[in-house]
């Protein structure tokens, strides 16, 4: 039978099911009847044919100079580059490739380290499975402890780290340590003249020992909202309605002092406590509402009064000077005579008398 090999191909030869030999471009006749088979391939990536061990096909010196073989051991991943370009990678035993028109190489690397090394460049993560990698985003103002086998081993700032999965389970935990808001909204208080009022009140903390918050708190922000909840009932309580509205500013510096206190137990450091808002119960706010309407009442009076008083006393003064001045007096005479009759529009006056002492007159 007649076997015509083109230029990329190459062709195994097999008699009764053993290898003889490996045959490039050509024309070829092998009988059937003898027990010849002809298996042909294209010689471009990995060698496909496999039913023969690469140790026989080894012996054909043709076939060893046509191909490239890689063995990968245990613990190494290998990246395959084909003319130089990364294509892939994987962590098979072995690989057998065509080195004829174009040129593999395997590069291998050691997952035994925990840590990534620098020689994994953003291209070879990107065609890197992540069942293989652990991948550790830090972002600014965070830590992250790294556990090896449920051990903190190390402390991360801000970056982006990349951990091996091969010997050791890897897992982490992220700690923000910028600045955050605590929030207790609608505390329910009875004050000490048993009076229910509702308090919101905001503070300001951050972690500032990571490692033992993990290792010694769970939970952290239930944790400081419980605490900070029994300092409000208990500094609160201890105060009537009207001592709370007063010294409302004296009550948050209490509150402050006493989160402060407790820094260390948390591992956190508390900046600004603060009462934000007092609620009052519907007919306590009406009842304050009318005693604040008549206390401005009392005071618009008093300040009516007031004003009133001074008006006498200046119209007091005022006739003491023209009572001891008769020029002056004449003169506020002529004054209020001058505004009369501005208003007027025409006065009719006989010819005989004082002009200004009939205006007078006329003016009763």
């Amino acid at each position: 039978m007649k076997y015509n090999i083109r230029d990329n191909e190459a062709a195994f030869v097999l008699k009764k099911g053993r290898f003889v030999k490996m045959l490039s471009a050509g024309e070829y006749h092998f009988s059937k009847l003898l027990g010849y088979e002809v298996v042909t391939e294209e010689m471009l990536g990995e060698v496909e044919y496999i039913d023969v061990p690469y140790e026989i096909l080894a012996k054909d010196k043709n076939f060893l100079e046509a191909t490239v073989r890689y063995q990968i051991p245990d613990g190494y991943i290998g990246f395959i580059y084909v003319d130089g370009v990364l294509r892939g990678c994987t962590t098979r035993n072995e690989y057998v490739f065509w080195n004829v028109f174009e040129k593999t190489k395997v590069r291998l690397v050691s997952m035994e380290a925990e840590e990534m090394g620098k020689e994994i460049t953003k291209k070879m993560l990107s065609v890197l499975p992540t069942k293989y990698y652990t991948k550790v985003p830090v972002l600014e103002g965070q830590v992250a402890l790294v556990c090896y086998n449920q051990r903190i081993v190390k402390t991360l700032t801000s970056g982006v780290y990349y951990f091996w999965n091969y010997n050791t389970e890897i897992t982490y935990s992220i700690i923000d340590q910028k600045w955050q808001e605590l929030d207790i909204l609608g505390q329910e208080i009875l004050t000490k003249d048993k009076i229910g009022i509702r308090l919101n009140v905001v503070c300001s903390y951050r972690v500032v020992d990571a490692q033992s918050v993990v290792l010694k708190r769970n939970n952290l922000p239930k944790q400081l909202y419980s605490y900070a909840q029994l300092i409000i009932r208990e500094l609160v309580g201890n105060y009537r309605l009207d001592e709370i509205l007063e010294k409302k500013v004296e009550l948050s510096g209490l509150i402050s002092a006493r989160l402060k206190k407790e820094e260390a137990q948390y591992f956190v450091e508390f900046s600004t406590a603060g009462i934000k808002d007092i609620i009052l119960p519907g007919e306590i706010r009406d009842i304050m509402n009318t005693v604040l309407v008549a206390e401005k009442r009392a005071q618009a009076n008093v300040i009516e009064r007031r004003e009133e008083v001074a008006s006498t006393r200046s119209l007091l003064n005022t006739a003491k000077l023209m009572d001891e001045n008769e020029t002056l007096y004449k003169l506020k005479k002529l004054e209020y005579l001058e505004k009369i009759c501005g208003k007027v529009g025409e006065i009719s006056v006989s010819g005989n008398g004082d002009l200004v002492e009939q205006l007078s007159r006329l003016m009763g």
